[in-house]
């Protein structure tokens, strides 16, 4: 007889044969652009390639204004002529050229070669923009390609041309070309082993240092709650959400630049998250799983700690983004527990959203998901690579030359160490993000939905603290400064010196530091970007400072501090947790 309590012996289930799994034509394809892409930084080849063919076909149908750069082309030697015999004064390079220098290349015969280099690129730029009819996307992309290749082939790269290497090269007696070899392989390996901070930083001991606990940690994030200073903090806590695409501890680098350990000593409850970096096990992450296991989860956990208390929310990059959205979604539903919303160098409008929009076209996207498919995430020198090639001079030539010809290294810095300390970014989230905020701006527009439904910026009735930066390639300030005609609430808006990082990082006491400062009120009249600027008087200092008098402001008492967690959140294990660790 059967044994009825045997348990039924599982077999596994046999798929039909059209079931099975199977290389299909797509696949290849993916694969084969994601070899490609090892060759070409990760931009599409066909983007490129559609780009030059616009170009060069509206060039093919002026054939007259083509011709002309044959003349335009004679007019730049002879102005190279009457330059060498003094009969006219040099051509000065861009203010952020920093390629000629050096004393030697005022010398002859240097000098000559620097006039011929940057009357040449004066050539090219003449040439990339006289056809007419050429779509604005097509051009950009032109340019940038063909900047790209100048600044490649300029003689500050070519060893045997630069009289900084050669110099070099006589007195040490080729030392500097063994150093900079060695410094070259350290890279490599660096590179393939995923860059960490230098041995000088340690997460935890010299950077990200600020006292504090976990209080929660789901699978996307830790939430940080910092340890008081002060007998009395603010009634309403601040809660930072930083840019996934970077490490949060930018915001606490060493102690006398970290803003997190600036608020805190000014008398505020602080929680900021740390972001998990995401590996192959989150390639289902999506972009609405940040806002929900992301900023959500971080409001109820800091108002399970801090009570009735509403919370002053602030948003660096991406992280800005994503409050934005957060906020709107919130406002729509009713959810008033924000007391105040500040973005730092964050857009809402992606029309005007600087130079990444080069990178931004349909089938670049397609590619960069084909890219990403096969590995399930975008990894940081993948990121970093786009990020680098907008500024190739500063970032990649000039670095190459200083570390691989000159054999000389930079004296480590905390934010050099934090640059370093990459991310990854989940393939689903990133191309979402990408095609529908950059690409189709959606949210500006009123299509970007949040649980089925679309959300209006003009939703937000809070206070709102901006921050933009006068010199930022990744937010360019006149598109930060675009919420102003998207929400007539209530608005500050800051203009700082430095860029995306650094005029962020600005702590009181920094030499050479201004930035200007206006409120708009409800309804008022809005400036436009450049009126804005030129109204505005400028000030000495930190816009740290205030930031901070806003804040306080819209405090509502001096209580004492809140109990480090709560019941359901308490502390799992000290700042800067595990998730910062993550390689």
């Amino acid at each position: 007889m059967p044994d009825v309590n045997a348990q039924p012996v599982l077999q596994p289930a046999v798929r039909p044969p059209q079931a099975r799994d199977r290389t299909t034509p797509a696949d290849l394809d993916r694969m084969l652009h994601a070899w490609q892409s090892r060759f070409t930084g990760g931009r599409s080849p066909s983007t490129v390639a559609l780009a030059c063919l616009d170009w060069a076909a509206h060039a093919a149908n002026a054939p007259f204004q083509t011709a002309d750069l044959g003349r335009s082309a004679m007019q730049q030697w002879s102005r190279l002529m009457r330059i060498a015999t003094g009969a006219e004064k040099p051509a000065e390079p861009e203010p952020d050229d920093h390629r000629f220098a050096h004393q030697a290349w005022q010398q002859p015969p240097y000098d000559l070669l620097t006039q011929a280099v940057l009357l040449g690129e004066e050539w090219w730029d003449s040439v990339i923009h006289t056809p007419g009819g050429v779509a604005p996307c097509n051009e950009r992309i032109v340019d940038f390609t063909v900047k790209q290749w100048l600044d490649m082939i300029s003689p500050s790269n070519i060893p045997w041309l630069n009289p900084e290497v050669i110099e070099a090269t006589r007195t040490t007696e080729g030392r500097n070309l063994i150093v900079g070899l060695t410094n070259f392989l350290d890279d490599q390996a660096a590179q393939q082993s995923g860059e960490a901070p230098p041995a000088a930083f340690k997460v935890g001991k010299d950077l990200a240092a600020t006292p504090g606990k976990v209080v929660f940690r789901n699978k996307l994030i830790e939430l940080i709650q910092y340890t008081p200073t002060t007998a009395k903090v603010g009634a309403e806590p601040v809660l930072i959400i930083p840019a996934w695409i970077m490490k949060y501890y930018i915001l606490d680098l060493s102690a006398n630049n970290s803003l997190i350990r600036w608020l805190v000593a000014q008398g505020h409850t602080v929680f900021a998250m740390s972001w998990r970096n995401p590996g192959p096990d989150m390639d289902n992450t999506k972009f609405d799983d940040y806002r929900t296991q992301g900023s959500m989860a971080a409001i109820d956990a800091v108002r399970a700690i801090c009570g009735t208390a509403k919370i002053h929310a602030a948003g660096y990059c991406l992280g800005g983004t994503l409050l934005a959205i957060t906020a709107a979604a919130m406002a729509r539903d009713n959810d008033d527990r924000l007391a105040s919303m500040t973005l730092f160098a964050a857009q809402v409008d992606f029309t005007e959203a600087g130079e990444l929009q080069l990178f931004i076209t349909e089938d670049q996207l397609n590619f960069l998901d084909d890219m990403m498919k096969t590995q399930g995430y975008l990894s940081p020198a993948q990121m970093g690579g786009a990020f680098q090639m907008l500024q190739s001079n500063n970032l990649i030539w000039s670095h190459a030359i200083r570390a691989y010809l000159l054999g000389e290294r930079s004296a480590p810095f905390d934010l050099m160490a934090w640059n370093a300390d990459g991310t990854r970014l989940p393939a689903p989230m990133h191309i979402e993000y990408l095609r529908r905020l950059y690409l189709h701006n959606e949210l500006a527009e009123g299509h970007f939905p949040v649980a089925g439904r679309p959300l209006a910026l003009d939703d937000i009735k809070l206070p709102i603290f901006v921050v933009g930066t006068e010199h930022d390639h990744i937010a360019p300030w006149h598109s930060v400064f675009k919420l102003h005609l998207l929400n007539d609430g209530e608005l500050t808006f800051v203009l700082t010196s430095g860029g995306h990082n650094a005029g962020i990082v600005s702590e009181p006491g920094h030499p050479h530091r201004h930035f200007r400062i206006r409120t708009r009120p409800a309804g008022g009249h809005t400036f436009g970007p450049e009126e804005w600027q030129q109204t505005t008087a400028t000030q000495d200092g930190s816009w740290w400072v205030e930031w901070n008098k806003w804040l306080d402001q819209r405090t509502t008492a001096k209580v004492d501090p809140p109990l480090m967690g709560a019941p359901g959140f308490m502390p799992l294990c000290d700042a800067p947790g595990t998730y910062v660790l993550e390689r």
